[in-house]
């Protein structure tokens, strides 16, 4: 083992926006270890002060280029919620078909274009091009039947123009329905070969472990709900309005993205937290692909978030697939939400890809946003990745440098971090 190591990993590949892993060791010892966010903030909840309620959505999708989708149904929650706007059982399913859309989408990016290449060892998905062809052309018609099926639901792929508060400026016909309940099922045979492809190589994850608090979103009745209770494996069931004491915001000198924490020091959003509070309600396909990995509650292995996407992959299939069987039993029918303008302050809060989001704005008797805030799943899963850094670099120090900067940079892809999209808030204070 070398006496110094010096480590400075900047802008880390295969993840959105950038970020740092800076590690010096001396002698055996860590002398610094640190998840760096040098992202500028972007300032969202200022764009939509002073907005009219209905042009929110439209805006804050802005956010993100893959949970835009996630972004829009967030805002619409709360944006309904401060107007007392009650919505449909047509509209709730119509909007989770939307956001199964974006499961599947971002999911098999996620794995199969970012993670893929660590496990194969190769530096990014082009080489595996050549050396697994069909592999790569499967993850890429999975990918593409998503974007299209966005595209279908959301009136373009990213950055939605048909939801509206209340429901949708366009609904789906019978004949789209039945095209894209076929394409689904017909993807059922792909994905099991994708999710063989990864289990071949199953080996390539580090074996770490660390136990941590898991919060998400949770029901009595669906994997993913539209209705639900902020859940914690730690606290249980707290009410969405409460989620300020859950997630804790804080400042650190390293990072322009504020860190989290609840009952621990820190906690995990995303897929392996969904799987620790709900695997029971996953879809049969989802449980049989989490059955081949072995993968049994409570997962504490990071390095697991993208196994249990490939479940989550299967899950979305299989839910929307059961969606459009029941649009289409009951028939697609013209509503028109009864929406009248008043003052009050909402809570919205969706499970996008990366984990749980909450959007939070005040309306004015004019139908005008006020105040707003949003926390992003990443801005929730910084202080968890530096956790997890603070364990598991100890046991790297055997290894070459090249292996000890690969398998951090792997810890911070296991998270699917969307790093740009948690650095958007900031509160200043003018002393005058």
């Amino acid at each position: 083992m070398p006496k110094t190591i010096v480590i400075e990993s900047k802008h880390i590949a295969r993840i959105e926006g950038h970020g740092n892993v800076v590690l010096n060791a001396k002698d055996g010892k860590i002398e610094k270890i640190q998840w760096q966010v040098p992202e500028a903030p972007r300032f969202f909840e200022a764009m939509v002060v002073g907005r009219d309620y209905f042009e929110i959505a439209r805006i804050v999708s802005r956010i993100c280029g893959i949970c835009s989708i996630s972004h829009s149904l967030a805002s619409l929650k709360a944006t309904e919620s401060a107007m007392g706007i009650q919505v449909s059982d047509q509209v709730k399913n119509l909007r989770n078909l939307a956001k199964h859309s974006e499961m599947i989408q971002s999911h098999i990016l996620h794995a199969g274009y970012l993670v893929a290449p660590d496990l194969f060892r190769v530096g990014s998905v082009l080489p595996l091009v050549s050396s697994h062809t069909d592999a790569v052309v499967k993850i890429i018609g999975i990918h593409r039947m998503a974007n299209e099926m966005s595209d279908w639901m959301c009136g373009r792929t990213t950055h939605p123009i048909s939801f509206v508060v209340g429901g949708f400026s366009r609904l789906p016909v019978a004949k789209e329905l039945i095209n894209f309940r076929n394409r689904l099922q017909a993807s059922i045979d792909t994905v099991l070969e994708i999710v063989d492809l990864v289990y071949s190589v199953r080996a390539g994850l580090p074996d770490f472990k660390r136990e941590t608090e898991y919060i998400a979103l949770t029901a009595d009745n669906l994997y993913d709900p539209y209705d639900a209770f902020i859940g914690s494996t730690d606290t249980g069931r707290h009410k969405l309005e409460d989620y300020l004491s859950i997630t804790n915001e804080y400042v650190v000198p390293q990072s322009t993205a504020k860190f989290t924490k609840h009952k621990r020091d820190s906690y995990m959003v995303g897929a392996m937290a969904r799987f620790n509070l709900n695997h029971k309600k996953l879809s049969p396909l989802a449980q049989k692909v989490a059955e081949k990995f072995g993968l049994n509650p409570p997962l504490i292995n990071p390095f697991l978030n993208t196994v249990v996407q490939l479940a989550e992959l299967a899950n979305s299939i299989e839910e929307s697939i059961g969606i459009i069987d029941g649009l289409l039993k009951n028939g697609i029918k013209e509503e028109k939400a009864d929406i009248k303008v008043r003052a009050g302050r909402g809570v919205g809060a969706v499970e996008a890809p990366r984990g749980i989001l909450f959007h939070d704005y005040t309306i004015d008797k004019n139908g005008k946003c006020v105040k707003a805030n949003c926390i992003i799943p990443t801005n929730q899963n910084h202080a968890n990745i530096q956790k997890d850094m603070e364990a598991f670099a100890p046991t790297l120090l055997q290894k070459p440098e090249s292996e000890i900067k690969l398998n951090l940079e792997m810890l911070v892809r296991a998270y699917d971090p969307c790093v740009s999209c948690s650095t958007h808030y900031l509160k200043i204070k003018i002393n005058k």
